[in-house]
């Protein structure tokens, strides 16, 4: 482990423009709390990581011990090579361009990471899958978590940390379509779309199509907690 005690995990944020506290007005740097909430529920320091240039992520990701990449907009399609679907939203290029550098700097380090719905969509693009770029039924109420299960595929990674079938929080309208290489599917909503997957040739990658961070279910951050203290 890199830093004594707690380990370090990094969190991807968000840089918003005309973010509005007190008087002021201004670009920030934002993350939901439920993502430092949860890293620090499950044992670990959480540490915002905002948009830097992609050639600063192998630096920072050596500084860490975990890695977290945040859900948030839609992965840009040209990223693996579609067409742009009307319902897709509009493109965060910054964030996806960092993110993707990330990704790729955690993986060749063999630094635990853990993406969490956008995040699992970049872990699998990084890696050269493709994604589907609307789904209906995973988004209840627009502006609102929703619940569905989701069902561990045995002997996995995921079905290590969460054996059994389990609700998790949901708000998400794209998924996972081809799989990227080396990567395997660990667990499936009732409708088929993929909910999780891992790359087990790595030291430890997850990612989870759901919001664990606006959950109570500790159990997903606190394996990447453990793998990480275990560096």
């Amino acid at each position: 482990m890199v830093n004594g005690g707690r380990p370090l995990i990094g969190v991807s944020t968000y840089l918003e423009a005309g973010t509005r506290w007190g008087v002021w007005e201004l670009e920030a740097a934002l993350l939901p709390a439920g993502y430092p909430r949860l890293v620090q529920r499950a044992g670990g320091l959480a540490a915002m990581l905002p948009p830097d240039a992609p050639e600063h992520a192998a630096a920072t990701v050596a500084r860490l011990d975990g890695l977290v990449v945040a859900g948030g907009p839609d992965v840009e399609p040209v990223h693996y090579g579609a067409e742009r679907d009307p319902r897709t939203g509009p493109p965060a290029r910054e964030r996806d361009a960092w993110e993707l550098a990330l990704i790729d700097a955690a993986l060749a380090a063999d630094v635990p990471l853990l993406g969490v719905c956008r995040g699992m969509q970049l872990l699998n693009v990084a890696l050269g899958g493709t994604l589907t770029q609307h789904v209906d039924g995973h988004v209840e109420t627009v502006g609102v978590f929703g619940h569905h299960p989701v069902k561990p595929v045995p002997g996995t990674r995921y079905a290590e940390a969460v054996p059994e079938e389990s609700d998790v929080p949901t708000y998400h309208h794209q998924a996972v379509d081809r799989l990227g290489s080396g990567l395997l599917a660990s667990a499936h909503a009732a409708d088929g779309t993929v909910e999780a997957i891992e790359l087990p040739a790595a030291g430890w990658a997850l990612g989870v199509q759901w919001h664990p961070e606006m959950g109570r279910d500790l159990r997903v951050m606190r394996a990447l907690v453990r793998a990480a203290a275990a560096r």
